[in-house]
């Protein structure tokens, strides 16, 4: 059964019995239901939320990014421990470490796994030129918004043609974000867990995270892909308690 958090505007699962320490952000189109073997079985006192526009919570009014929804979180964080570890798996991490460079107070420690922080090597920047061109087109009246929706899903990735209304925008804008500056400003240890066979974000990605922060500690999970809370549990539960505060 969902909880409401921070005056009903943000909606969660409670695990355990105490002031819960642990915070998990879900990936892009998954829910709080992804973390039960991580935190359920553990026996962790945690919140698991459905970030806005999944699961049960609504989608923002606007165009958020990472640091719209982290501004957005931290307001759970008044409701728990003092100091808690956050756990982010792909989109959920990127607001999650927004969430600890804007409160090294609370933050006690990052568990990172799967997140697209840096662009893997080959991976394409820009629309294919012949969507640029039909986009430009359509906002000068010239391409139909049926045809130009045809192009979308024709050429868009799968997230993005799963996505509709305000929810594509939030895609976009997230895709084009760069992460050098807040991972730069982040102070506490972090624990990265990745999938060696983890194609969305590439163990690559990890490593070079792993470079970038000298507190990081990599743990690659042989033959673990994307989807590691559901298949690593017990390597992202062992995470958390090495930063416990």
């Amino acid at each position: 059964m969902l909880t409401s958090f921070a005056g009903s505007r943000l909606f969660g699962q409670r695990y355990g019995t105490a002031a819960p320490w642990v915070l998990a952000l879900h990936g892009w189109r998954r829910d709080h239901r992804d973390f039960d073997a991580v935190l359920a079985s553990g026996g962790l006192d945690a919140v698991a939320l459905d970030l806005p526009g999944f699961g049960g919570a609504p989608a923002p009014e606007t165009a958020w990014g990472s640091p719209e929804y982290a501004q957005a979180v931290s307001a759970v964080l008044d409701e728990m421990e003092a100091r808690v570890v956050v756990l982010g798996h792909s989109f959920g991490g990127r607001i999650a470490v927004h969430l600890a460079a804007n409160h090294p107070d609370k933050v006690a420690g990052l568990v990172l796994s799967g997140v697209p922080l840096y662009r893997p090597p080959g991976a394409r920047s820009r629309p294919l030129l012949r969507f640029r061109v039909a986009r430009g087109l359509a906002a000068r009246g010239l391409v139909s918004k049926a045809r130009l929706e045809t192009m979308r899903q024709r050429y868009g990735s799968e997230d993005y043609r799963a996505a509709s209304g305000v929810m594509r925008d939030v895609l976009v804008r997230i895709l084009a974000e760069d992460y050098a500056d807040v991972l730069g400003g982040l102070r506490c240890p972090v624990e990265l867990v990745w999938g060696d066979d983890d194609t969305a974000a590439p163990i690559s990605v990890a490593r070079k995270v792993e470079t970038a922060l000298p507190q990081a500690h990599l743990v690659v999970c042989a033959g673990a892909g994307h989807l590691t809370p559901l298949t690593v549990p017990g390597e992202l539960r062992a995470a958390i308690g090495r930063l416990k505060p």
